[in-house]
């Protein structure tokens, strides 16, 4: 049984004592002159979006519930041609919010004001800003977005995993090698990931009518996808 300090390491890892009883008892345990070695590593991935997905919808005030859907639907059916118009599938717009409510304060008080909004997904990144462009033109006032999104993320992640664990490893091989022993088996390995994607930046702002203003410029950049790995390690003799 051994007991390996390394001091002045920065680290993160947890030693322990082996098993006090002589030889070994099952898969698990560890023999006399063996220790434990607890340590964890991140590893990150970077992937392209592919996709995006923003919200446009309508907001019509009337001087009754009639009056505002009424014209909240004709503007609405206004925002899903011009999506068409531009190819956009109708599998890829998705009706997220429909509600008319009277307005008890304000200038519009006693009034009712009809909302509709739907989310819209652009396979092709670089199609967004027209798309965008294109409802605002057609009459949206409401806009959010865009949400840039790898739409397979299976391979990014197991990327990010693949690379945090060979940096736990490495890790636990330093910390062996520094108290003059070796990695000879690993007992465990534990996702302790949160996967954690760039940050995007979101806007979402009641856009005035004009006409044939140009499209915005939407950039997929990069999205970095970061993993957690923790390993538990048995160090030996050399």
């Amino acid at each position: 049984m051994r007991l390996v300090l390394l001091p002045g390491l920065a680290f993160p890892l947890i030693l322990s004592l082996a098993a006090c009883s002589p030889g070994k008892h099952g898969p698990h345990d560890l023999d006399r002159d063996e220790t434990l070695l607890q340590v964890s590593a991140t590893g990150r991935a970077e992937a392209h979006p592919d996709e995006a997905r923003f919200s446009a919808g309508v907001s019509s005030i009337g001087v009754d519930a009639a009056a505002a859907t009424q014209a909240n639907n004709a503007r609405m059916n206004a925002v899903i041609a011009a999506l068409t118009a531009l190819g956009v599938a109708k599998e890829d717009i998705q009706t997220k919010q429909l509600t008319v409510a009277r307005l008890d304060w304000g200038p519009n008080k006693r009034k009712f004001e009809a909302n509709n909004v739907v989310e819209v997904r652009m396979r092709v990144v670089d199609k967004a800003g027209a798309a965008i462009a294109a409802t605002t033109q057609a009459g949206a006032n409401v806009l959010s977005g865009p949400d840039l999104r790898v739409s397979d993320d299976s391979v990014v992640n197991g990327a990010a995993y693949a690379a945090a664990y060979k940096a736990a490893r490495a890790r636990a091989d330093a910390l062996a090698a520094a108290a003059n022993l070796k990695v000879v088996r690993i007992l465990s390995i534990r996702d302790g990931s949160t996967s954690a994607p760039s940050p995007v930046a979101d806007m979402a702002y009641e856009a005035p009518r004009q006409a044939a203003p140009a499209p915005p410029p939407v950039l997929a950049g990069t999205d970095t996808t970061i993993a957690a790995v923790s390993i538990d390690a048995v160090l030996g003799p050399r």
